[in-house]
């Protein structure tokens, strides 16, 4: 690459960070006239073009300038980027390295050239949409999964396709995805007919299916149930993939591990033991057992903890919800009945090893740190917006963005990129990949304020903030989606409803006062480890006893119904 005049460059760097983009413009031109390589000039030129309401030319010229750089990352990695765009299957081995270490963006581009050549697979077609989706890149990555499903259809296989429905702003896209997903693999047919007797004056039978209950985040959520439930009202079955690593549960609750069985066969099995209410704890992420609900094992069925919105499946009678008090519309966007469940979604078990409560770190540095740990697909041009006019309007202060993808150097650069374009230089936002125990755990006490995203806000990673003493700045539009009732739950749950707001303006507003005032920002600090630990996502016994009452309700209605199920319908 040509060497850039540095002046030219840092004249068109203070013009962006200035707002005069024609005189950006100016510094631009001699330089990718010179070079039409030279990616750090395109980044600042997607930045001059965004920030001139030119989103078109902006997003090719960030395009131009991801592809440059991770083009640049390969070759010094020592990898043939000439072989790559003729030999496909040399891209697709060297994409599937990167994307394990977490390089994204450049997997993203030899996924793309794999796929240019001819050599196409579903293994390689997954790969490239995740990489796009874990930059954030969503609509695209719903084209790569679209195409996908489009020539190797299955169940498995369109899951894929669901998730970044998720991180849209319109909620039916994501209810209608699942409800075609459910047409085409788990169609309703007339419900069996069960044997259960009453529940009244014996144990229900409660069975609960997820990949595994131990080593995902299910656990941090389920373990509370699970270790709480009465043993003495209700007998309990967890039906993971394998059974080796479920070993940790109380001694009364069976493990039937059902990896190696058919759906059919696993049905079958469920059926066997029982079970009055069928729980999925997974959705529609991968690894899911869905089809297994099709074929209806237990009279009662419900939907349950790893997702919120609906499966899309006539067969699932329940999704559990907390109480909106009348506020959250879902017409239209679930298959299923909605169940509420009191004032939260779930409870929540904190890692072991929490350090104390810190003060909140700008009253020693006298400067203010905003923060996220969510995922980057969730870093929306609504959220990244916002987050540029805070850091605008707080000058001195710096962003913390923390995610084991971040330690991309293409995605870090896009994502400074688009804050520039607000006005906010590359050096105050800050990248750290992943970290685990305790260093993960001393992370938050690195952050004043963290700032949660739109329309798809942190879940377990805003649980784990809370639960470490750091406040949560959310932002739940009215009227409520269902994520951002989600989002309002939380904050509401530890005592927090100041932390909520309704739209972008009131969110930047809130953020910008909590910024000015750090004593007030430690006192509300010091109000969110005991709010979450004295409130209802601590209440580990209350929630369970509440589940409890709801599924034996469930159970009753459809024993008195004759089994006469929604799926016949």
């Amino acid at each position: 690459m040509a060497m850039t005049p540095p002046f030219h460059l840092a004249a068109a760097r203070e013009a962006v960070l200035t707002g005069d983009i024609e005189a950006a413009a100016t510094a631009l031109g001699p330089i990718l006239n010179s070079d039409p390589a030279d990616y750090e000039a395109r980044y600042w030129l997607a930045s001059a073009l965004q920030a001139a309401g030119d989103l078109e030319g902006a997003t090719k010229a960030l395009d131009d300038a991801r592809v440059l750089h991770a083009l640049a990352l390969a070759r010094l990695a020592g990898l043939d980027v000439s072989r790559a765009s003729q030999d496909g299957a040399y891209a697709d081995q060297a994409a599937n390295a990167l994307y394990g270490q977490h390089h994204v963006t450049v997997a993203s581009v030899l996924y793309g050239m794999a796929i240019s050549t001819g050599a196409i697979s579903p293994q390689g077609l997954l790969g490239y949409g995740l990489a796009l989706q874990h930059q954030g890149r969503v609509e695209e990555s719903i084209q790569a999964f679209q195409a996908a499903v489009d020539l190797y259809p299955s169940p498995a296989v369109h899951q894929f396709l669901l998730y970044p429905h998720l991180l849209v702003k319109d909620q039916t896209r994501y209810a209608e995805e699942a409800r075609r997903w459910a047409a085409l693999y788990a169609p309703a047919g007339a419900p069996p007919p069960f044997a259960n007797s009453p529940a009244r004056g014996r144990k229900l039978r409660i069975g609960y299916v997820a990949p595994s209950f131990s080593t995902t985040q299910v656990r941090q959520f389920l373990a509370p149930v699970l270790n709480a439930h009465d043993p003495d009202a209700v007998e309990v079955f967890l039906y993971p993939g394998a059974g080796d690593t479920e070993a940790t549960w109380p001694g009364a609750i069976h493990i039937h591990p059902i990896g190696q069985l058919s759906d059919v066969e696993a049905a079958g099995a469920i059926r066997r033991d029982g079970i009055d209410v069928l729980a999925d704890c997974w959705g529609h992420s991968a690894g899911s057992r869905l089809p297994i609900f099709a074929l209806r094992p237990a009279p009662v069925q419900v939907a349950w903890i790893n997702f919120i919105q609906t499966t899309g499946l006539r067969q699932i009678d329940y999704v559990l919800h907390a109480d909106s008090g009348g506020a959250l519309n879902v017409d239209g966007l679930f298959s299923e009945d909605v169940w509420s469940i009191g004032p939260v979604f779930n409870t929540f078990y904190p890692a072991d090893g929490r350090p104390s409560p810190a003060a909140t770190p700008a009253l020693a540095s006298g400067q203010i740190t905003f923060g996220s740990f969510n995922h980057p697909c969730k870093l929306s041009d609504e959220t990244l917006d916002a987050w540029g006019r805070i850091l605008h309007a707080t000058p001195t202060s710096r962003l913390f963005l923390k995610y084991r993808y971040f330690v991309d150097p293409v995605l870090q650069r896009a994502t400074q990129a688009r804050l520039a374009a607000k006005g906010v230089a590359p050096e105050r936002v800050i990248f750290e990949g992943e970290t685990k125990g305790a260093d993960y755990l001393s992370a938050f006490a690195k952050v004043d304020l963290a700032l949660d995203t739109a329309p798809a806000p942190g879940s377990t990673t805003t649980l784990e903030a809370l639960s470490n003493g750091l406040p949560v700045l959310t932002m739940a539009r009215a009227p409520l989606t269902i994520p951002g009732f989600y989002a309002r739950v939380m904050a509401e749950a530890v005592g927090l409803p100041e932390l909520v707001t309704e739209s972008w303006d009131d969110y930047v507003l809130r953020a910008v006062e909590l910024a000015s005032d750090v004593p007030a920002l430690d006192r509300l600090r010091a109000r969110v480890r005991s709010g979450f630990d004295e409130g209802p996502l601590r209440d580990e016994v209350g929630y369970t006893r509440r589940i409890e009452g709801a599924f034996r309700e469930m159970f009753e209605r459809a024993r008195k119904a004759g089994w006469v199920q929604r799926s016949a319908a």
